[in-house]
């Protein structure tokens, strides 16, 4: 999304004395999680496999929300009924009071299951910089993604989507964040969540910096989840190969399409080839954040272009 400097589970209600204490004890390694919905079998085994499913990225409808035009509760319908996509990425944003609000997380979840929609990830901003040098506003950051961690558990989503902000040097900035990341990763873990990690500003944007946060980190369950975008002067080629070996998501930015198509800043097909040469076979996010078309119409030509890419790659 946009930059804006804004097995069984454990009881979700756990208390911050519990919290604190996990955060001060964690420093195992949890199991393998995996990096998202698998595709489901074709029914001819011989049958070719589309390399990644479609799923939407709410942010893309950010000016419709925020304009009141459309309620998170009824995202999921929206994105089945209106554009023919049936998995969805949620942003805190438009929800951030409801964490806790176990009651209106059950609706949502209610929701998608009616629609047949899948809730992937919760995008997680605006909770502190996981990577503060400070170590007490690190961890307040730590324990504040906590019920966001729970909520997207109950919503049966496999991941949250946070951002690894920190100050100083490029090593000392990989530390911090490293340290954040993995100790949320440690706490997710135990409900059988990822963390991952957008290249999303700062140094999080330098592919070689945040892939030298992921090898820091040494968490199966802490990952990426390149954006296509977002990487300003860094080559965003380069970028995403970079993170692509630790990704569990992917995010397909798009802001203007030219009479082809094709998204005009970047080269769709070469970035998917780097996507499915990586191995991933997950989910890949509309994020649509132009001007030029209203949001639905840039949805929709977004859509269209994920589609005919993919038809291409499995030909």
């Amino acid at each position: 999304m946009a930059m804006q400097h804004p097995a069984r589970s454990p009881d979700p209600r756990v208390d911050p004395t519990g919290r604190r204490a996990f955060l001060v004890a964690a420093g195992a390694t949890i199991g393998t999680f995996a990096a998202a919905a698998p595709l489901a079998a074709a029914a001819d085994p011989s049958a070719k496999q589309p390399p990644f499913r479609i799923s939407l990225a709410e942010w893309s409808l950010h000016k419709t929300i925020f304009g009141g035009k459309l309620d998170n509760l009824d995202f999921p319908k929206a994105a089945r009924r209106e554009y023919g996509i049936d998995a969805v990425e949620y942003v805190n944003q438009f929800f951030k009071d409801k964490a806790k609000d176990t009651d209106y997380i059950a609706e949502l979840a209610k929701r998608a299951a009616d629609e047949g929609v899948t809730n992937v990830l919760v995008m997680c901003d605006g909770l502190g910089d996981l990577g503060a040098p400070d170590a007490a506003a690190r961890t307040k950051a730590i324990e504040r993604h906590f019920p966001w961690v729970e909520a997207a558990k109950r919503l049966g989503c496999h991941a949250i989507r946070v951002n690894a902000a920190s100050e100083g040097t490029f090593e000392e900035q990989q530390k911090l964040a490293a340290d954040g990341l993995g100790r949320l990763a440690d706490y997710a873990g135990q409900m059988g969540m990822n963390v991952i990690v957008e290249n999303h500003g700062g140094l999080s944007s330098n592919g070689d910096w945040l892939a030298g946060v992921m090898r820091r980190v040494g968490r199966p369950n802490c990952g990426t989840l390149p954006d296509f975008g977002n990487f300003h002067d860094y080559d965003r080629y380069r970028g995403v190969e970079e993170l692509m070996p630790f990704a569990k998501g992917v995010s397909a930015k798009s802001h203007e399409f030219d009479d082809a198509g094709n998204e005009v800043r970047t080269d769709y097909e070469r970035m998917l080839r780097l996507v499915v040469a990586a191995g991933y076979r997950g989910w890949v996010g509309i994020e649509y954040e132009g001007t030029a078309l209203p949001e639905p119409d840039g949805i929709r030509a977004t859509k269209k272009l994920l589609e005919r890419v993919r038809d291409r790659l499995v030909a």
